[in-house]
């Protein structure tokens, strides 16, 4: 039960990026094209894609960390056994 609340989670970062990516996207175009001018819509893009790029990338080593920890353990029982 535990690996199915992990993988879900992982799916539901992967949607929230995406979601994030295009929210970005939309966003920084938008602030282009409309009175918002050129470079602050280029702001909201960069801006935007380094704060995905961090949240992201915490949530992907947070679930790296819990990965890495359940292999080690699974490793050291084998260890213990012999």
């Amino acid at each position: 039960m535990r690996d199915f609340f992990i993988n879900a989670l992982e799916k539901i970062i992967a949607v929230v990026i995406v979601l994030g990516a295009l929210a970005v996207l939309i966003g920084g175009v938008g602030t282009m094209f409309s009175q918002g001018g050129f470079l602050r819509g280029l702001g909201i893009l960069i801006g935007g894609s380094i704060y995905l790029m961090l949240i992201g990338g915490m949530a992907y080593l947070g679930l790296g960390i819990y990965h890495n920890t359940r292999r080690t353990a699974e490793a050291v029982e084998k260890l213990a056994q012999r």
